[in-house]
């Protein structure tokens, strides 16, 4: 079973991910992205979905032309997991 981020991964969390927020209501972390139409968007989401696919962990997420926002939360932990971290960064990696 996946754990639930503990204490210092939760403080280390502004450190780590700068560009994303904690999700209202919910343990879990989100981030909008904006590209310049609808096609740079999908093609973001499909390299997000191959990054998915390789962490065996896969996010919620939402398309309206050209905005996807991003939601992560472990629901086998319950909240926030180490694999919510490391799919964050691997997305970061994607528009650095």
């Amino acid at each position: 079973m996946v754990e639930k981020l503990d204490a210092a991964g939760r403080a280390k969390l502004p450190q780590d991910l700068p560009d994303w927020s904690p999700a209202e209501g919910r343990d879990a972390i989100t981030r909008g992205f904006r590209f310049a139409d609808f096609n740079q968007a999908w093609g973001f989401m499909s390299r997000v979905a191959l990054l998915a696919e390789k962490h065996d962990h896969h996010p919620e997420w939402s398309n309206v032309w050209n905005k996807v926002e991003i939601t992560l939360s472990t629901h086998d932990a319950g909240g926030l997991s180490a694999r919510d971290v490391a799919l964050a960064k691997a997305i970061d990696r994607l528009v650095a």
